[in-house]
Parts: C-alpha cells; structure tokens; sequence
C-alpha cells in the first residue's frame, strides 16, 4: 500500500514516514499544498494523509481540488486547529476521517488502517482468503494457523492482493502502488516477488490471469 504524507512540519513528517514504513507501507513526503495536489493528481495513492495547515496551498483547497478532478483514494486529515467547522467542512469536502493535533502514533495507523480497509471493500482488521490470514494490525500472516516470515517488499504485495481480493490486478498497478516515487517500478519484478511468495504459502495461494496480472481469490475453494 502507498500513502501520499503531506506534511510540512519535518519532525512530525519523518515520524510518521517512519511508522507508515514499519507498518508496511511505502511513503511519498511532500512540504507544501501546490506539490500535494500535484502528486496526488498524478500518483496512484492507496491513501493520503493531509495536514490542513500547508503552506503555498491549504489543505482544504487541495482536498477539494483532487474530489472535483475524481481522485477517489482515501484521506486522514489532520489538523492543528480548534474550530470544529473546519472539521466538518473536510468531512463535507471529502475527507474519510479527521486527526486534531497532538496525536498518538498508534490512533493514527489504527485510523489509516481503517479508511484503507473501508475504501476496499474490507471490513474486519483481519484479512482472510482461504486458509490465508492476515492481521493489518500486527503484520502477522498465518496459513493453516502456521506464522510466515515475509520480507517487506513480500508483505506489501500480499496485502494489497488480499484488499483487493476478487479483482485482477495488473503488475503494473501493483508496481505503483508497492514502491515509493523515489525507487524503480519495474513491473517485471513483480513476477519475481510472486514467485518468492508462492514458494512460501503455495502455488495456488495466488492465481495468475494470462496476460491481465493476479488475483486473490475471495473464497476459493
């Protein structure tokens, strides 16, 4: 999954990169409003995290911008300021949920969590295709019941099947959304991480659609 961060206060920035990253996501950081809108028009986001108070452009402004343009990806507010009105002209905007400052760590990956799943159709914490779970919260998968051992890049591409399960995604969506704007996009090793993946939970865990990408069946049999 990859979550656009607009957010121009640098501290708060890396330490919410930092824990999107160890909760299994990739990141996209950017400072201001105009490079926020910019991305998020162009950039295919799982979600964004939007801070009302950017500079060059306010977050509302860009909210409001990418509803009208149809970008439809999910969006966690998060706000400094007091005036419940602004809350409600978000949610009245498009947002999915709102954040006020300060906030705890925890409450905003649980809320992230939350929209990402809503926006896909999902709605237990726990993901389940078959004898296949996989707990969002703790990044824990289990097949049979047996824990399995994912690399990073392994996890991101399981998850975002099993949000998606039922539909086929093409390697090229599952490039965009796996890695960050700064790194290689591949899609051609999207085909080795599917193999490493079938190697570890079995070659029929994921089924390849000749020629239109992979699908995570939502009950197979």
């Amino acid at each position: 999954m990859k979550v656009l961060l607009a957010e121009d206060e640098p501290r708060i920035a890396a330490d919410i990169a930092t824990a999107l990253k160890a909760s299994g996501m990739a990141v996209d950081i950017v400072r201001d409003g105009e490079a926020a809108w910019f991305a998020g028009d162009v950039e295919n986001y799982d979600a964004a995290i939007l801070d009302l108070g950017l500079p060059k452009l306010d977050g509302l402004t860009v909210l409001k911008r990418w509803r009208a343009n149809a970008r439809r990806f999910p969006v966690l507010i998060l706000t400094a300021r007091g005036m419940w009105t602004e809350r409600v002209d978000g949610i009245n905007s498009g947002a999915d949920d709102y954040l006020p400052k300060p906030f705890e760590m925890e409450e905003l990956l649980a809320r992230l969590r939350a929209i990402l799943r809503r926006s896909a159709g999902q709605s237990a914490p726990v993901l389940k295709s078959g004898p296949l779970l996989l707990d969002t919260r703790q990044m824990r998968i289990s097949l049979r019941g047996v824990p399995i051992s994912l690399s990073p890049l392994e996890y991101r591409l399981l998850a975002f099947l099993m949000h998606h399960a039922g539909r086929v995604v093409a390697p090229t969506e599952l490039a965009e959304h796996l890695y960050d704007s700064g790194n290689d996009r591949d899609p051609n090793t999207i085909e080795v991480i599917v193999a490493r993946l079938r190697r570890k939970l079995g070659s029929d865990i994921i089924e390849t659609r000749r020629g239109f990408g992979y699908l995570m069946p939502d009950d197979p049999a």
